[in-house]
């Protein structure tokens, strides 16, 4: 089910606080830094982290799938490796991050499309598990789990 959907979502709000984008590279290619790395893998925990009905209503706000929350996570969490390597992430939170991709993950097919239903975001285990994740990251991060929603704008 992730691989189906294909979205740019670029990200207009931080979470947390965080609101510098670091410089490209000198390469004549973007290459986030680690602060705005940071900030896009905090944006996607605060959307997991949230209570469905908020998770429903920033869904219907910027008319996505819910999909995309699980592809948002998934981009950002590619980085968190990195994160860690250069102190913008702690090591302890490694394993939450990645209980959150393989319940993402196992979750993922067209055998499961119930649970990417908007509804299911409040009745399916897997995305309450996912939220408790989320939140623990956060809270391991910031100090509290509750931040807001990031704005996007969607290509498509």
């Amino acid at each position: 089910m992730l691989n189906d959907v294909r979205m740019n979502v670029l990200s207009h709000m931080s979470a947390g606080g965080l609101r510098q984008v670091d410089a490209c590279d000198d390469h004549g290619v973007e290459n986030p830094g680690p602060l705005f790395r940071r900030r896009l893998l905090l944006e996607s925990l605060a959307v997991l982290a949230a209570d469905a009905p908020s998770q429903v209503a920033w869904l219907a706000r910027h008319d996505v799938v819910t999909e995309e929350m699980a592809l948002d996570f998934d981009h950002a969490f590619g980085m968190a490796e990195a994160l860690v390597g250069e102190g913008q992430l702690g090591r302890r939170v490694l394993p939450d991050l990645r209980e959150i991709d393989a319940v993402l993950s196992a979750m993922s097919g067209a055998q499961n499309a119930g649970r990417w239903t908007r509804e299911a975001l409040s009745a399916d285990e897997g995305w309450s598990q996912a939220r408790r994740l989320a939140r623990r990251v956060l809270m391991a991060e910031l100090g509290e789990w509750q931040q807001p929603l990031p704005k996007i704008s969607v290509v498509r």
